[in-house]
């Protein structure tokens, strides 16, 4: 009976064992479960991360392209802007121990040099070559007066009862005017043959041209031109303004 009692003594223990056994193996296995859950998650969101991460820096970007002319960020385009020679400042600078004037003389001195033009003191080119006519040379007698135009090119351009003036002509191209040449007036010439009856308006004719305009039946207007300014003109201007 002792021997009984002791086996199955001995049983149960084993079994109590066995139980507590599978207890704590039932326990590490939920350990070990979350810890390769929380492995997993993290290595999910170490993938992730680097996306983001690109993401984020795109967007950055834009948002740097996009705030590129705002006041806070204005600032020279790469390479528009090069750092300044120093030059005298040795050899160590890179240009050279006499800073690329050579050795003494009055063209390496602070401020030497000569004006442009200058030969030593004989006589310079721009003296020895005489001086040109006309506008070439500085004078005003070489520059035009008015836009001209004969009356042989009238026929062609114009139909008969038509009327002449300056902004005609240019409007049909038969004068290009361009810079001073606005501003000045319109002068008829009388080289051709006019075989209409036109209505010719210009600040000056030539006496061949009226002629001829007449003869064909137009007739010639003469618009006043501009007056030439005076004091005495102006002097009294202003006085009947006063008044």
């Amino acid at each position: 009976g002792e021997r009984r009692s002791k086996k199955a003594t001995r049983s149960a223990t084993a079994t109590a064992t066995t139980e507590r056994r599978r207890e704590r193996m039932q326990c590490g296995a939920k350990v070990l479960g979350g810890h390769s859950a929380m492995a997993m998650t993290t290595r999910r969101s170490l993938v992730v991360a680097p996306r983001a991460a690109a993401s984020e820096a795109n967007a950055q970007a834009q948002e740097a392209e996009a705030e590129r002319f705002r006041l806070n960020n204005l600032s020279p385009q790469p390479g528009s802007k090069k750092t300044k020679k120093r030059i005298g400042r040795g050899y160590g600078a890179g240009q050279g121990g006499s800073a690329g004037k050579g050795m003494r003389g009055q063209n390496a001195r602070s401020g030497g040099g000569t004006r442009p033009g200058f030969e030593g003191g004989q006589n310079p080119l721009y003296r020895r070559l005489p001086k040109l006519r006309g506008i070439a040379g500085g004078m005003g007698a070489g520059q035009k007066d008015y836009n001209v135009v004969n009356v042989g090119l009238l026929s062609d351009v114009f139909a008969e009862g038509d009327e002449v003036t300056l902004e005609a002509l240019t409007e049909r191209r038969v004068i290009d005017v361009s810079g001073r040449e606005r501003s000045l007036p319109l002068k008829v010439l009388g080289d051709g043959a006019v075989d209409k009856k036109l209505v010719v308006k210009a600040a000056a004719f030539s006496k061949s041209a009226e002629e001829k305009i007449a003869a064909a039946g137009g007739e010639v207007v003469t618009l006043p031109g501009r007056k030439k300014w005076t004091r005495a003109d102006h002097e009294a201007s202003k006085k009947a303004a006063e008044e």
